[in-house]
């Protein structure tokens, strides 16, 4: 594993309330100027939303309105075919996603003097993309005996070729593979074969496969951490402000995580304007304080667990609109200068 001793830098998950590409842009690299991340912009337009986004090149994909489905109706046997020969070799150039799909990656890349340390990426996990998206019976694509083996192998595409875009900004990337719907994992609604851990482990390795830098998965509500903990990730992501303790039920996984060189991506800044209007940097750095002690007191030095950190906002800034975007990400930078100056 690369070196993951991100000593309390700050990131962001990915997608803004911004509708202008370069004023998302600009709002990044003026905050974040060590782990800058391209903004998704779903407010933009539909075609931007996390499930549509990377969902060009998909066999028998339909975007229609603000509706996306899979027409398993048409002929998707040839594409299907293209999907897999991509695949095998590789050949991630085939399956971009193009400007009005992602305005904010495009201008990302076009951000004049950007050279950072580190460049952050993300895509839609497979677990989350293929049991949102449904087809034409309304049954989530995942479960079609067909097309269900697809999702994970056009996401490992996405995430190589985003992956390679981003290399000419910052030879160290971080890809996060977002998986909202391991939230739901164990319900009714992740049953059948994706109740089982190894085959959402195995999907999700999958993706990472495409990935050559540092993968990290975000879930942004409470899960079972020990099933991703099985993947190869390297990053951890989870909204730390709501569901702080989630994470310490797992102490000897995150242990040998952290031991095999693993970073823990605290989602310590709330996305919610009453809960931030409340907080400070102080108050963020003693709930992250308290966060983090679970893990001290099983013998993990907390000088090397804030050495292997990063520090993010809880989940995506949209619900915060453009200004209250700007104030997290003020919180977040000055919480990190905080957490550096005292600890690292």
């Amino acid at each position: 594993m690369s070196n993951t001793e991100f000593n309390c830098l700050p990131t962001i998950i990915g997608s803004m309330p911004h509708t202008d590409p370069r004023q998302a842009c600009s709002l990044v690299t003026r905050y974040l100027r060590d782990i800058p991340a391209w903004p998704q912009l779903p407010r933009r337009s539909f075609l931007e939303n996390m499930y549509v986004q990377y969902s060009q090149g998909f066999p028998g994909v339909v975007v229609e309105g603000d509706r996306i489905y899979v027409d398993t109706s048409q002929d998707y046997q040839k594409p299907l075919e293209e999907l897999y020969a991509a695949y095998l070799d590789n050949n991630s150039d085939e399956y971009p996603f193009s400007p009005d799909y992602a305005a904010g990656f495009y201008a990302f890349l076009e951000q004049p003097g950007l050279s950072p340390p580190v460049v952050k990426g993300h895509v839609t996990g497979p677990l989350s993309w293929g049991l949102t998206v449904a087809d034409d019976t309304k049954r989530a694509i995942l479960y079609h005996d067909i097309l269900g083996d697809a999702v994970a192998k056009l996401l490992k595409l996405k995430a190589a070729w985003q992956e390679k875009e981003l290399r000419k900004i910052s030879k160290n990337t971080i890809i996060f593979v977002d998986e909202p719907y391991m939230a739901s994992y164990g319900s009714s609604v992740a049953a059948g074969p994706f109740s089982s851990p190894g085959k959402v482990a195995e999907m999700i390795d999958e993706v990472f496969a495409g990935i050559s830098g540092l993968k990290g998965i975000h879930c942004c509500g409470n899960t079972d951490w020990s099933v991703l903990l099985k993947t190869s990730l390297d990053i951890l992501n989870f909204d730390t402000y709501n569901f702080a303790e989630s994470v310490s039920l797992y102490p000897d996984e995150i242990k040998s995580f952290l031991a095999r060189g693993g970073c823990i991506a605290w989602g310590i800044v709330p996305n919610d304007g009453e809960s931030l209007n409340k907080e400070s940097v102080a108050s963020l750095k003693d709930r992250l304080e308290e966060a983090m002690a679970p893990f001290t007191r099983n013998g993990v030095r907390f000088k090397d667990l804030a050495a292997q950190s990063l520090l993010t906002p809880s989940c995506t800034l949209i619900p915060l609109g453009e200004e209250g975007a700007e104030k997290a990400l003020e919180l977040l930078t000055g919480l990190s200068g905080e957490m550096r100056k005292r600890y690292l």
